[in-house]
């Protein structure tokens, strides 16, 4: 079966109190539970970010548009993954879900 790689990009960063940070890990959670056995890496969000470009120079920042987390998935097709991550917590925040294909090689 296919892996797509679910690359969360923006969303409200860091909940300021405890009580947040509980909903939020609690969307999450429910978001998984809703996935199932689809989840084959559940990920993480992610730190600090630097691209590296062409000219093999590293900038900071990420770019335009720097990756938050990422998630890995199973799904019979592309379409089926979108549909997937159309329930992530990230949009409820403002955050974008890039959805692609992990090609086997």
């Amino acid at each position: 079966m296919p892996k797509y790689v679910l690359a969360y990009h923006g969303g409200s960063g860091m909940p300021e109190s405890e009580a947040e940070q509980a909903k939020i890990m609690e969307a999450w959670g429910s978001w998984f539970a809703e996935l199932g056995d689809a989840v084959v890496d559940g990920g993480n969000p992610v730190g600090r970010t630097m691209t590296v470009g062409p000219d093999r120079a590293p900038s900071d920042g990420g770019g335009a548009n720097p990756i938050t987390g990422y998630s890995l998935l199973n799904a019979d097709d592309l379409d089926v993954a979108v549909k997937l991550a159309s329930g992530c917590p990230v949009l409820d925040s403002g955050g974008t879900v890039e959805v692609a294909e992990a090609v086997e090689m």
